[in-house]
């Protein structure tokens, strides 16, 4: 959901040629699967395209990254037990202005996708307006 989000966020503004979106998970559980239907649900809803398929985080995908944006504490901590400490690893919702809440929940567990869309959003939106101001576009 967040790539599908923050990919519309970036293009809107015209940045597309200046930011890279992609995403990637810890587990390799449901590599090649599309996003879960209430995911595909509620980004339709919103007007946001997504046809993207589940894969697991590689090293490759780590070098190089300007930012690495993991979704809760269990994957920041999975993410540095396995790559090492990461200067660049945040989570999404440190970057939010609207909620207190610090990790995104998985949504598959409470069907609760509109709820997460808004973190996500308010998320995204905060990661947008930071990388305009760190990186000067």
């Amino acid at each position: 959901m967040a790539e599908a989000v923050f990919q519309k966020m970036v293009d809107d503004a015209g940045l597309a040629d200046k930011i890279t979106v992609d995403s990637a998970g810890t587990s390799s559980y449901h590599t090649g699967d599309q996003a879960h239907p209430g995911t595909r649900r509620v980004l339709n809803h919103h007007g946001i395209p997504y046809n993207g398929r589940a894969r697991q985080v590689k090293a490759q995908d780590i070098q190089g990254s300007d930012y690495l944006i993991a979704m809760d504490s269990e994957n920041v901590a999975e993410l540095r037990r396995r790559f090492g400490e990461l200067p660049s690893l945040h989570r999404l919702l440190d970057f939010a202005d609207e909620t207190s809440v610090h990790d995104v929940p998985d949504p598959y567990y409470s069907d609760n996708f509109d709820y997460v869309y808004r973190l996500v959003e308010d998320g995204c939106r905060g990661l947008l307006k930071a990388i305009r101001i760190n990186e000067g576009i």
